[in-house]
């Protein structure tokens, strides 16, 4: 009986263990992806930037 337990004990250690580590993947994989979108996000609205900048500069041309 006492076997069971200590094998219950840590079972149920090593299993904690892995839950938190499966959710900070998680938790890491949604950052990463937010990160993602913000910077695509920037890079569109600076190249929009450049567009514009460009075509304005040659018209005046």
């Amino acid at each position: 009986m006492t076997n069971l337990i200590l094998f219950l004990n840590a079972f149920l250690s090593y299993l904690l263990i892995f839950v938190l580590i499966i959710a900070l993947v998680i938790v890491a994989c949604i950052i990463g992806v937010k990160w993602r979108k913000s910077k695509d996000a920037k890079a569109a609205i600076q190249e929009a930037a450049e567009k514009s900048a460009d075509v304005s500069g040659n018209e005046t041309a």
